[in-house]
């Protein structure tokens, strides 16, 4: 799941692998992460009904259309394309249990990408300073080290 935020200065897009795509997956989701009042713009998934409670929501039905005015997907629409060619292209084989890892990256990478690439890389060493993978982890094993 995918969460788009907005910005004339760029645009910060936050993921999350969920177990299916039914209302309230969906909509804790957007409860979590977005503030009430806000403007929330999807396309025309059923799960996304009745959050008109809590935001000013309007819907983009592909099968009529992809834009009416500012009320589009085409941000999240961009990063999906980016993440499927990456996918194909740059990783070619993406296990499941390391999916979230690949979703992190793919993050990173858009969410920085005005950044030059020392910035990036620095930013990246910050990230993983302390942390550890043991090869069993990284396989999937589930045997204990």
């Amino acid at each position: 799941m995918g969460l788009l935020q907005r910005h004339a200065t760029g645009s910060k897009v936050r993921l999350k692998h969920v177990p299916n795509a039914k209302r309230a997956t969906v909509q804790g989701e957007i409860r979590e992460h977005v503030q009430p009042g806000s403007q929330v713009f999807t396309d025309a998934l059923r799960s996304y009904n009745g959050l008109e409670r809590d935001y000013i929501h309007k819907a983009i039905d592909h099968a009529k259309c992809y834009a009416k005015g500012k009320i589009h997907t085409n941000g999240m629409e961009n990063f999906w394309c980016l993440l499927k060619r990456c996918f194909r292209g740059t990783h070619v084989s993406v296990e499941p249990f390391h999916l979230f890892r690949y979703l992190d990256e793919e993050a990173f990478r858009f969410n920085n990408r005005r950044d030059e690439d020392g910035q990036r890389f620095v930013r990246a060493f910050e990230g993983i300073v302390g942390r550890h993978m043991s090869y069993r982890q990284l396989i999937g094993a589930n045997a204990p080290e």
